[in-house]
């Protein structure tokens, strides 16, 4: 008897996680090219500061609400023509985008889009790369659940996790090296162009897999092609498995829904407040405008990339795959509190450094000392902690198992369109924030840091008050959490 093929499963994560890895990319290559999008797009159209910092925010944030839509088609794409089909489009929309920001001028041009009037077009592009992210965030962890035998799902569905971060690292990386090919002017002139425009290469490497791999069982078994189901689960669980996996997946398939609020309220808002507490914490502002960050603390440009590349992307890298490994041992809920408090310490640090002219909002240094300036970046790297092993995985995880199977789909949709909204709304402030002289008057540039370590304090009372601990529960008895489960929901769960 054949048995379950699990270098053909890894081989299909693999593929499919590269998903979460253009996810990751596209999350930090914007930082490369902030100073240059505002020098090129805005600047020159002479605003007032206030429209200037919003205008410099929305060309840098748009993607998210791009995302936003993505998220919201992925599933109809899913069902329609299927999980491969989705991340296919995802990876062609990435590839137009990615070469279209770096270069919106060209096409354009014709229509008099050049310098500073291709704002338009670039803010186009990074919309549809956008959607293509969020298709790719559903449709990615989607398809590997589906493929993976249930012994190996949660290790594997983690991988998704795992692909982001190294996408972030990745481009880190790739921008320093893009930036040390040449001085400033390079860099506002053309370094920027090449830093968007790097996205195209993983993009790439998804369109040509999601071209071989196969469709998901679940998908093939949707669309009444059972025996092209069958014949993939035995090359995936195994010939003994393969027939039991078939029935469990046709009866899956007839899920019985219930209204959105037939669990109450209480579900929803957790759910939603999670998503919105994982953004308002602060890190997309800490990875978009990580150089820039660094720039305020005194550090070169050359250093500032450096900066971002060793102590965000690597630090990040490391701390997520320890949450891997110790989110079933120690729990949900303990990580996500301890790593409230660390980031709120190191937030409100950074925000007093800044608030006391410690750290210099200058490139020149100013009467910052060198030892404020170590304890900025120390500060940085244990935000970058306290995220990586706690709300940045484990919101994630949460959103997964605490809505009941039959609310699931509509009520998670809500929770990731609100983390989205929330996402493009830190990334659209901090600029406006950071580049508020009226703000920096008081602050210098600690206002936004200021501000996410409270909410980071905030989120900790939330789930010390209200989100449940879900770790070593089964789906059932974690419905069986919220008090308002409908009479026939408890009948069935008694059932099992």
């Amino acid at each position: 008897m054949a048995k379950a093929n699990f270098g053909l499963v890894a081989g299909l994560t693999v593929a499919a996680t590269l998903g979460g890895l253009l996810f990751g990319y596209d999350t930090a290559v914007i930082s490369g090219a902030t100073r240059a999008i505002t020098y090129n797009f805005v600047t020159p159209w002479h605003l007032t500061e206030g429209w200037a910092n919003f205008l410099s925010g929305l060309a840098i944030a748009c993607a998210l609400l791009g995302c936003a839509l993505g998220a919201a088609i992925a599933g109809p794409i899913s069902t329609s023509i299927g999980r491969k089909g989705g991340l296919l489009i995802a990876g062609v929309l990435f590839f137009m985008s990615s070469l279209g920001a770096g270069f919106p001028e060209f096409f354009w041009s014709l229509f008099g889009a050049v310098h500073e009037k291709a704002l338009p077009a670039f803010i186009f592009y990074r919309l549809m790369g956008g959607t293509a992210i969020g298709m790719a965030s559903m449709l990615a962890p989607m398809y590997i659940a589906e493929v993976a035998p249930p012994k190996q799902r949660g290790m594997l569905v983690t991988l998704q996790q795992i692909a982001i971060v190294v996408g972030i690292n990745l481009v880190f990386f790739v921008n320093y090296f893009i930036e040390s090919m040449g001085d400033q002017q390079f860099l506002m002139n053309l370094g920027w162009r090449y830093m968007l425009a790097s996205a195209a290469i993983p993009s790439t490497l998804l369109i040509l897999f999601m071209l071989i791999v196969p469709e998901t069982p679940r998908f093939l078994v949707l669309k009444d092609r059972d025996a092209e189901a069958l014949a993939l689960l035995k090359r995936l669980v195994g010939t003994d498995a393969a027939q039991s996996t078939l029935k469990e997946i046709e009866t899956t398939l007839v899920q019985h829904t219930r209204p959105l609020l037939s669990f109450g309220w209480l579900v929803l808002i957790v759910g939603v407040m999670l998503s919105i507490f994982q953004q308002i914490v602060g890190i997309n502002a800490v990875l978009y405008f990580a150089p820039h960050m660094f720039e305020n603390m005194g550090m070169s440009t050359t250093e500032a990339f450096s900066a971002s590349a060793w102590f965000v992307g690597v630090t990040m890298t490391v701390f997520t795959l320890g949450a891997t490994f110790t989110v079933d041992k120690l729990g949900r809920k303990p990580l996500l509190i301890w790593g409230a408090f660390i980031m709120s310490a190191a937030m409100i640090t950074l925000g007093c450094l800044f608030n006391w002219h410690l750290v210099s909002a200058t490139s020149g240094g100013g009467g910052s000392s060198a030892g404020a300036s170590y304890v900025a970046i120390s500060a940085v790297v244990v935000y970058i902690i306290g995220f990586s092993f706690s709300w940045g995985p484990i919101v994630w995880v949460m959103l997964s198992e605490i809505y009941p199977n039959s609310i699931k789909g509509k009520a998670m949709s809500i929770g990731v369109a609100a983390q989205w909204i929330m996402n493009f709304i830190v990334s659209q402030t901090f600029p406006m924030m950071d580049g508020s002289s009226y703000l920096n008057g008081l602050f210098n540039h600690g206002f936004a840091y200021w501000l996410y370590g409270i909410s980071a304090l905030l989120a900790a009372l939330f789930v010390m008050r209200f989100v449940p601990e879900t770790k070593g529960r089964t789906l059932e008895a974690i419905q069986e959490l919220w008090h308002h489960t409908p009479p026939d929901a408890k009948l069935e769960v008694a059932a099992k």
